[in-house]
């Protein structure tokens, strides 16, 4: 729960950005000013492994706030999701220890956006995520990205992901939901 007034302060810092004119291009880095909490730590005393990625997400929000695509989204009746991600870990962040939460889109496929995230302490980086995320309607199904770019438009600069990037996603995807996907250890 406590993620929760964090993800409304940055809601509210966001707008007040946005409003002082700090909007972001689509192909820019977001950033926003953390601090390591005592609710973040685990029992070694540094941040817990999982809730880096709640963090994460509040980048995220920033990104799509200060983008424009969340007023896009939210005018639509779209949302998105995580469908996947991974996290590299390089350095433990310390109990009030300030962070930067740096986060910028990274490019698209036929089946998502996809974002990189990284927790940066004086211009290094301690972790890094990347997520795809599907963009899916309130009325059932899923944002084609040819209407995703009519509505938002497409940035010229947008970036062809890595190769690495498809290969990933190829190999931690999952059946559809529509399909069996039972539990089975081999």
């Amino acid at each position: 729960m406590n993620v929760m007034w964090r993800a409304l302060l940055i809601h509210l810092q966001a707008r007040l950005r946005m409003r002082r004119g700090q909007t972001l291009h689509p192909t820019a880095v977001g950033t926003i000013r953390l601090t390591t909490l005592p609710t973040d730590i685990d029992v070694l005393m540094h941040m817990n492994n999982g809730r880096y990625l709640s963090l994460f997400d509040l980048g995220r929000w920033d990104l799509l706030l200060r983008t424009g695509l969340w007023e896009a989204m939210r005018a639509r009746g779209w949302y998105a999701v995580v469908s996947s991600e991974t996290v590299t870990f390089r350095k433990s962040l310390q109990l009030w220890q300030r962070f930067d939460v740096e986060s910028r889109f990274i490019g698209h496929d036929d089946r998502g956006l996809y974002m990189e995230h990284r927790a940066v302490v004086a211009g290094e980086v301690y972790a890094r995520v990347i997520v795809r995320a599907r963009m899916l309607t309130k009325a059932g199904g899923h944002v084609t990205l040819e209407e995703l770019f009519a509505a938002t438009g497409r940035p010229a600069d947008l970036p062809e992901i890595e190769p690495w990037l498809h290969e990933w996603a190829a190999a931690s995807r999952l059946p559809s939901t529509k399909k069996p996907a039972p539990s089975i250890w081999s």
